[in-house]
């Protein structure tokens, strides 16, 4: 490759997004390049055009900025795109390179978009690389002030030579005229720091057993102990031990996960040219899937049916069942059933289902009737023209916890809806009927 490949813009909606496609390998590769990325800056440096162009002698690959970053679409500092909205962004540009399915190689930040990918969509992923992955940004208190620590600086300090470049060993050259100017050109401070306080409570940890493609984790030998990526060691060691299969490599080299590509990227491409060479089609199996679940019934529909008598019970079922099947439609749900005084509908983005289950209860009151919702993200399997597993039946035990009129959600969904506007009251720990454990459950009160 004598120069850098063609920039070409994928569209979800009104935004656009920069991807390249570059390299003739067998499979479809999608690297997501996580904090930091320019498509067409990346190219400036030595050593990461080097590692690119590696990537390309082992696979198609389709290299995209994400939303906000690099030559995609930006946005300003309260526009973040929750989490669901970034997974729609990835299928658009693979939709647009012509990609049925590929290895979803993503490093850092972008790991929670490929993880609920991965497990949402095993049918279009053949693979996933996860490098220095954030599984939770915020684990406790006391990152989170961390955090708030890192982007003060960041506010103060993007952009400029006083910026830590993390630990990597850097020429003076590479450092003052190239990598400076590539975080500037890639993100501007403002931006930087709102997606990460808004990502600051997404939580994909739960997601991770239920990924049943080839997976490689990536992370690094040791860190440096007081930096807001220490926890990094912990999430490496978590995603190799929670993915069925998964195979974990620690390279030598010190840099985070962003500059994987400086010091660690011979290593890194020889595993990912061995995970490749592993893939075989007839090994996917798309009968289990990362889904959110909404149950809802009608609130003390038997009183009710008995007042109104048989007929006028039917006639408000069939209402209740066609509103609702075109509510489900239009936040992208599958209505899988009715339930006899409420429904049974799936959805591959959580903030997408809390919003329909909102919509019902508002839709239903005309009818002189009063909803209550329940919603899980977990793991279903397809059985004919019902679902199984787990999560199915978690999800109708949160909605029996709901008063009249209201959507309640396990904390699975609150994890995976930061960023989306909605807003949870904590309702405790609940033992749910036939269900193991204790389960912390919330009440949607916004959003």
């Amino acid at each position: 490759m004598t120069r850098p490949p063609e920039t070409r813009y994928a569209w979800n909606g009104d935004v656009a997004l920069a991807y390249q496609v570059f390299g003739n390998g067998p499979v479809d590769l999608v690297y997501m390049q996580g904090y930091v990325s320019h498509v067409d800056k990346n190219w400036d440096s030595p050593y990461l055009a080097r590692f690119l162009r590696g990537l390309g002698e082992r696979a198609r690959v389709i290299h995209t900025d994400r939303r906000g970053w690099g030559c995609s679409d930006r946005f300003s500092p309260g526009d973040v795109a929750p989490l669901e909205v970034q997974v729609d962004d990835l299928v658009a540009v693979m939709d647009a390179a012509g990609s049925e399915r590929a290895v979803i190689f993503a490093t850092f930040d972008t790991a929670p978009t490929a993880i609920l990918f991965a497990a949402s969509s095993p049918e279009r992923t053949a693979g996933l690389v996860l490098c220095n992955p954030y599984l939770v940004f915020y684990p406790d208190d006391a990152t989170r002030q961390l955090w708030v620590e890192v982007n003060a600086k960041v506010r103060r300090e993007w952009g400029t030579p006083a910026w830590d470049h993390f630990g990597a060993t850097w020429d003076q050259h590479e450092f003052l005229d190239w990598f400076v100017p590539w975080c500037r050109s890639s993100v501007a401070p403002g931006a930087l720091a709102a997606e990460s306080d808004a990502f600051g409570h997404v939580d994909v940890r739960s997601a991770l057993s239920t990924i049943r493609v080839p997976t490689l984790v990536v992370g690094r030998a040791a860190v440096t102990a007081g930096e807001p990526h220490e926890d990094d060691i912990e999430s490496t060691t978590l995603a190799a031990e929670r993915i069925s299969g998964a195979r974990l490599i620690r390279p030598q080299g010190n840099e985070i996960g962003p500059f994987h590509w400086y010091g660690q990227g011979p290593a890194i491409l020889q595993a990912i040219g061995e995970l490749l060479a592993s893939i075989h089609e007839e090994e996917a199996s798309f009968d289990r899937v990362l889904a959110t679940v909404l149950f809802t019934d009608i609130a003390d529909s038997t009183a009710t049916a008995a007042t109104m008598g048989d007929a006028r019970w039917k006639a408000l079922i069939a209402q209740h069942d066609t509103i609702a099947k075109g509510i489900v439609a239009r936040f992208r749900g599958t209505f899988v059933r009715g339930t006899g005084d409420g429904l049974l509908a799936t959805f591959d983005g959580p903030a997408r289902g809390v919003r329909c289950a909102q919509a019902l209860v508002e839709a239903m009151r005309p009818l002189g009737v009063e909803l209550r919702a329940g919603l899980h993200t977990g793991e279903i399997e397809h059985g004919g023209n019902d679902l199984a597993g787990i999560a199915v039946h978690i999800g109708a035990r949160v909605g029996s916890k709901a008063e009249p009129g209201e959507v309640w959600v396990s904390s699975t969904v609150k994890d995976l809806t930061a960023g989306s506007g909605l807003a949870f009251e904590d309702r405790g720990e609940h033992v749910l009927k036939g269900v193991p454990d204790r389960w912390h459950l919330y009440r949607v009160v916004a959003g």
